[in-house]
């Protein structure tokens, strides 16, 4: 499945089908991020049922911490 994320084309093998999945697989599951597919927000508690389809575009904000 191949998605436009935040601006680039990124190929998934297969197991990568949900927002959850996504962001295990870039090991954001447990940081405070904003998903946004196809210009709109995905709430957290829909990140496990939200099924992405090839040609999304998704787009990923965290938030990194700083002094």
């Amino acid at each position: 499945m191949s998605i436009i994320l935040n601006g680039n084309n990124v190929d998934h093998q297969e197991g990568v089908n949900t927002v959850e999945q996504l962001l295990s697989h870039y090991h954001l599951e447990n940081r405070i991020v904003v998903v946004e597919v196809n210009k709109e927000i995905v709430m957290k508690e829909n990140y496990k049922t939200m099924s992405l389809s090839h040609g999304d575009v998704v787009e990923i904000i965290h938030f990194v911490g700083g002094g």
